[in-house]
């Protein structure tokens, strides 16, 4: 990824916020792992997208745009804490990159307040999901419905997914990482089991990117902040559930905090076999095509191929 300039990025900044000036201190945050992100002046918070002629899975390339209305309509109809945007630009005038300009919210990345009460923010952190969880769209349709646009709105969960699925083995097979055979394997690997996933159930709002160091936290363990939202989708909340227990998110204390239970039966449990391998699908894509780690991206390819043989008795 091309190295942006410090200088200019303030300069980009000094548009939405005049008081900034080139004596203005930008602190790398690490955490960031898509975006470049910055602390500006300890009040504010810039998140720069990647070039324009980076890799990208299908969902992520403009996935900034859907942001500031996320951010609204969780703020107007929940009590997550999400911070303020201040800015979207996407003028190009100064930097050749989309940025966010938002209002940094206290507390520390949940990695970095010692001490922290891991059974408490996760209680937490339960409770917020399952108000984001309660929020649907206003439109009733399903999968990534933002401004960035990356598919075309479904009708159907089902549907919605299946496109989901097609795509992203695409982008795998760009990256030479499947062939034909794969390709058709697990588009006719989800055809077989296509009926589990067409069933009655509204297109939440699901977060998609929730771990460890997308949660903000204070001295007390009380989640200051919820963060990252372009990843934002609209559909089953299980899909979500296996993103959670893939950053080690979903214990006894976040099932408390959702006040829900899990689905347990034979059904739900193939689905979630799906939606895992949907996430780590993602990591081949990104590190094979963004991050050029070939070796990563092998070991998430044979990652992928152990739990299809494991759960379906299937060679890839």
């Amino acid at each position: 990824m091309a190295k942006l300039p410090k200088s200019d990025l303030v300069k980009a900044i000094e548009v939405h916020i005049p008081s900034i000036t080139t004596t203005s201190q930008l602190k790398s945050i690490s955490s960031g792992l898509f975006n470049s992100s910055y602390y500006v002046d300890n009040n504010f918070v810039v998140r720069v997208a990647p070039p324009d002629d980076s890799v990208f899975v299908f969902y992520e390339r403009g996935m900034m745009k859907q942001e500031q209305g996320l951010h609204e309509l969780i703020q107007a109809k929940t009590t997550v804490p999400v911070a303020k945007i201040v800015a979207y630009d996407t003028t190009r005038k100064v930097i050749d990159r989309d940025f966010m300009l938002m209002e940094r919210l206290p507390g520390k990345l949940a990695t970095d307040q010692k001490n922290a009460d891991w059974e408490k923010i996760l209680f937490q952190v339960g409770r917020h999901l399952a108000e984001v969880h309660s929020l649907t769209a206003v439109s009733q349709k399903y999968g990534y419905l933002g401004e960035h646009q990356p598919m075309d709105p479904q009708d159907t969960w089902v549907d919605a997914f299946e496109v989901m699925w097609g795509k992203l083995i695409d982008d795998i097979v760009m990256t030479g990482y499947y062939g034909d055979k794969e390709k058709d394997a697990l588009t006719g690997l989800f055809q077989e089991h296509r009926a589990l996933f067409d069933r009655p159930v509204l297109p939440h709002l699901l977060h998609m990117d929730i771990w460890h160091q997308n949660i903000l936290v204070d001295e007390n363990s009380q989640v200051t902040g919820v963060l990252d939202w372009d990843r934002a989708l609209w559909g089953d909340p299980e899909i979500e559930f296996a993103v959670l227990d893939y950053c080690d998110i979903s214990g006894p204390a976040f099932w408390e905090g959702y006040g829900k239970k899990r689905d347990e039966t034979p059904e739900a449990k193939t689905r979630q076999v799906f939606y895992l391998l949907y996430e780590l699908q993602k990591y081949i894509v990104i590190e094979a095509g963004r991050l050029g780690q070939k070796k990563s991206a092998s070991q998430f390819t044979r990652q992928v191929m152990d739990i299809v043989f494991k759960n379906f008795k299937k060679s890839l």
